[in-house]
């Protein structure tokens, strides 16, 4: 997958929170036809391994109510974290630690890591250093974490 303007690295944090802003770039670039087919399988939360869905579940809210707010309302992606947290499950500055941290290990050892070697050779991504989901993600779309050490930023 090619870089897509507008879409941030899952690295990318807005509040406390990595991949939260990713997934509203997401949803905006849906909503304006300039994502790529091949993103839009992975969203929304109907889907229980997605991203998406994880981060809604995460923090207690339905996509579509978090969809509905960052197109109509005009928001900053912080306001919109802000009212998310107060309409849903409220999590304290440990459990979005953690949270951060079990999506940037995904694929490693878990249920996803059967899935991670195809998505590796169907990307073309052969002998680079990717052990996880995200690396994988960010490798595709043109970024190296590794010699960025993404990971010391959150």
């Amino acid at each position: 997958m090619p870089h897509v303007p507008g879409l941030r690295s899952v690295y990318a944090k807005v509040g406390r929170l990595i991949y939260f802003g990713r997934m509203l770039d997401k949803l905006r670039l849906h909503a304006t036809g300039k994502l790529p087919a091949d993103y839009v399988a992975n969203l929304g939360d109907s889907q229980f391994y997605v991203l998406d869905g994880r981060c809604c579940r995460f923090l207690g809210v339905p996509y579509a109510d978090i969809r509905e707010r960052a197109l109509t309302t005009g928001e900053s992606d912080e306001q919109i974290l802000a009212w998310v947290h107060t309409r849903g499950t409220p999590r304290t500055d440990e459990e979005c630690h953690m949270w951060n941290r079990f999506i940037l290990k995904l694929g490693w050892r878990d249920e996803r890591s059967a899935v991670l070697p195809e998505r590796i050779r169907n990307s073309g991504l052969e002998g680079k250093p990717i052990e996880t989901i995200i690396d994988h993600i960010e490798y595709d779309e043109g970024r190296d974490p590794v010699i960025d050490r993404a990971w010391e930023n959150i």
